[in-house]
């Protein structure tokens, strides 16, 4: 991977789909770029949510619309532009209040902090978008 490096959402990237919810994923920069940590985008329609451990540390920065994560009964709440924090171990309810783009960054990479976790049968709610419905 070069050392500097650009990624748009509408990069060819492997878009991945919770359950039959309007919520998709892509990692664009991760473990297997040789990076030391993950960035990636998420899209959630218009009130989806996602309950969640996180077993790495992640921002979120929102680029479209305003996206929440709700937390032992807080509730932080971000329009484009800002960031939101999330450190390892926190129970969380990710939700987009609006039609929303997120980009993630997580330290270390989530995919395997999730396989390594507690919680990884909660990956098998992913599975690959079909490339019409995730563009």
């Amino acid at each position: 991977m070069p050392e500097v490096t650009k990624v748009t959402s509408a990069d060819a990237l492997e878009w991945y789909r919770r359950d039959d919810q309007d919520l998709l994923l892509a990692d664009a920069i991760d473990h297997r770029h040789d990076a030391a940590m993950t960035v990636g985008f998420a899209r959630y329609g218009a009130g989806e949510s996602n309950p969640w451990t996180v077993s790495y540390d992640e921002a979120l920065i929102v680029t479209k619309g305003r996206f929440s994560v709700e937390s032992g009964g807080v509730v932080r709440t971000a329009a484009v532009g800002e960031v939101i924090y999330l450190r390892a171990g926190t129970d969380l309810v990710y939700r987009a209040e609006e039609e929303s783009e997120v980009v993630y960054v997580s330290y270390p990479h989530w995919m395997p902090a999730t396989q390594a976790s507690a919680h990884a049968e909660r990956l098998a709610e992913f599975a690959p978008a079909r490339p019409e419905r995730a563009g």
